[in-house]
């Protein structure tokens, strides 16, 4: 158990296709291990049914690998962190019921962790022997994935209030469908990426939400871009194949404008220059890129997360866990996970 000032938290993320363990000690990372799923390519998009039974069989190895890697014992572990939402239900109960066995069987407490939260508190990772530098309170976070995106004002590890949300599609479905009618593949995102970085971002114009306050919208980008395909596939047959870079490039372009647009507004109207950026879609060099210039032309400190902290990852659960134990704010075990939720 607690070894004087030493607490171990093990992670466990379970929410959608990758079952993940992590270990760390206070704030530091000890582990953090990643089983993926190639089950769902063929499918176009993750098949609930088929995740759920993946992760039954990927627990046990992660999370003792996991342990192993972290060079502890299971009997080491001050406590346990898992996510309880948001995510696909069948996924999100093998992490559950997980943690509540290994929490019985160990006789240390367990807490839930919010998936979106912890991609936020993903900042406070530290790694042992590296300089880190984590985002002072209060701060704007940019949170974006396949599943979301918001902008969430941070003002403490306990406090977040999202001050804007997408009202239909997120950033990282906008990529993934552009790319599904262009043929690319999924995920969409990191395809569009990779071809954005050869194309023209001013060869094609599509239009841009005009949404009140801080909120996104990307449906009726996604629209323009279908009717753009579709205007010039009349005329030409080869049309996706020929610009396919341009295309991805200039979707790209649109996606970070608009989704730099409300960051910007946000920052100024709030007088915040703390700002960070999390999930799936902080991954794209694109939005990377944009983040400097803001950096430089509007003063801005950025934080930007290690790619392995983009995706789902259980060492921003073990971190989120930490600062619950840390308050005592420990879960029931009669604790049931949940799909759809907000901060």
């Amino acid at each position: 158990m607690s070894h004087s000032n030493k607490t171990y938290i093990l992670g466990i993320e379970s929410s959608c296709d990758d079952t993940s363990a992590s270990v760390i000690c206070n704030h530091t990372l000890l582990s953090n291990v990643i089983a993926s799923q190639s089950v769902h390519n063929a499918y176009g998009g993750v098949v609930p049914e088929l995740a759920s039974r993946a992760h039954q069989q990927n627990i046990i190895p992660v999370v003792s690998e996991a342990i192993k890697r972290a060079g502890i014992v299971a009997s080491d572990l001050d406590a346990i962190a898992f996510t309880r939402g948001p995510g696909l239900l069948g996924s999100l109960l093998v992490g559950t019921s997980f943690a509540k066995g290994l929490s019985l069987s160990l006789g240390i407490p367990m807490m839930e962790v919010n998936h979106l939260h912890a991609h936020v508190l993903a900042h406070f990772i530290e790694e042992e022997g590296e300089e880190h530098c984590s985002p002072r309170f209060p701060f704007l976070c940019l949170l974006v994935s396949g599943g979301n995106s918001q902008i969430v004002l941070v003002k403490s590890p306990y406090e977040m209030q999202i001050i804007g949300q997408t009202i239909d599609d997120a950033a990282g479905e906008a990529f993934d469908k552009c790319a599904k009618v262009m043929g690319l593949g999924y995920p969409g995102g990191p395809i569009v990426n990779k071809l954005a970085n050869e194309g023209n971002p001013h060869a094609f114009a599509f239009s841009k939400p005009h949404v009140p306050g801080y909120d996104y919208s990307f449906s009726g980008l996604k629209t323009s871009f279908l009717y753009t395909l579709r205007d010039h596939l009349k005329d030409n047959p080869h049309f996706v194949e020929q610009h396919k870079a341009d295309l991805c490039a200039s979707l790209q372009a649109t996606v970070i404008d608009i989704l730099m647009h409300k960051l910007r507004k946000a920052a100024k109207e709030l007088g915040i220059n703390e700002v960070a950026v999390a999930g799936g879609v902080s991954a794209n060099t694109g939005l990377r890129d944009a983040f400097a210039d803001h950096a430089r032309r509007y003063r801005w400190n950025i934080y930007i997360p290690k790619f392995a902290y983009t995706t789902d990852n259980a060492a921003m659960v073990a971190m989120s866990g930490y600062f619950k134990y840390v308050q005592n704010d420990f879960c029931p075990i009669d604790a049931v996970p949940f799909a759809r939720v907000t901060l």
